[in-house]
């Protein structure tokens, strides 16, 4: 009951092409694509942003761990020279 068969599909889109007419639908398929591309644009800026963030905390991890690893080794150093 659900299924939609060609023959009914080319009958929906020749009422709306009568209703509508060429210029309109023209137009409305321009704007649907342009929404589409806007909204892929706007999905590849966030993903690039998403990775961007993504790198910039990897290297405050780098770095935070370096200067755990750094003040570690000065405080060995200082544990033998009291020795």
């Amino acid at each position: 009951m659900g299924n939609i068969g060609w023959a009914q599909l080319l009958i929906v889109l020749v009422i709306v092409l009568l209703l509508f007419g060429t210029k309109k639908l023209r137009s409305l398929g321009g704007d649907l694509g342009s929404a589409v591309k806007g909204f892929k644009k706007a999905v590849s800026d966030k993903d690039a942003d998403f990775e961007e963030e993504s790198a910039k905390k990897s290297d405050e991890k780098i770095e935070s761990k370096e200067q755990n690893v750094q003040q570690q080794s000065e405080a060995e150093k200082q544990h033998q020279k009291t020795e």
